[in-house]
């Protein structure tokens, strides 16, 4: 029988953005903390001796990888629809301004599922054995948050 075991990291950075057409308060440019749970599903390895003995997958290596492939790009970043088009022309005005261009207006939502769909493949069977990323929750505020989910995959049996 296998066994499907979650780990979930947990990261946090900082972003603008508004939301064009909103009829309140988001209309206006304005930013937040992100908070960005990150939850992988795989087996628990078994290397006698090695460092990741035990592990899915060693939290600072989700850390690493989650960094480089979104965090930091989003980080101190502007996130904007690219169909705003009034302030994206004043955004990239503006020299070595970090904006990120987005084809989908930033909400939490669109957030949330613009970011798994960058992780997802980042952990896809990452470092040689079966993982999957099945659950991403980006919280706006500690309030409001976003969740996606995917089914675990268990791998073929032998």
């Amino acid at each position: 029988m296998s066994k499907q075991v979650s780990i979930t990291r947990r990261l946090e950075f900082d972003s603008g953005h508004r939301i064009p057409n909103h009829c309140g308060q988001c209309r206006n440019i304005h930013g937040h903390r992100y908070r960005l749970d990150l939850t992988l599903s795989g087996e628990v390895l078994h290397r006698e001796g090695a460092s990741d003995d035990g592990m899915i997958l060693d939290f600072g290596d989700i850390k690493s990888l989650a960094q480089e492939h979104l965090v930091s790009k989003w980080d101190h970043a502007f996130l904007i629809y690219r169909g705003d088009t009034a302030l994206l022309n004043f955004l990239q005005s503006m020299e070595g301004h970090k904006t990120v261009v987005l084809d989908a207006i930033p909400t939490v939502e669109n957030l949330a599922q613009i970011a798994f769909d960058m992780l997802a493949p980042v952990f896809k069977d990452c470092f040689g054995h079966h993982l999957q990323l099945t659950r991403l929750v980006l919280f706006e505020t500690p309030n409001c948050w976003a969740e996606v989910t995917a089914t675990a995959v268990l791998p073929a049996q032998d």
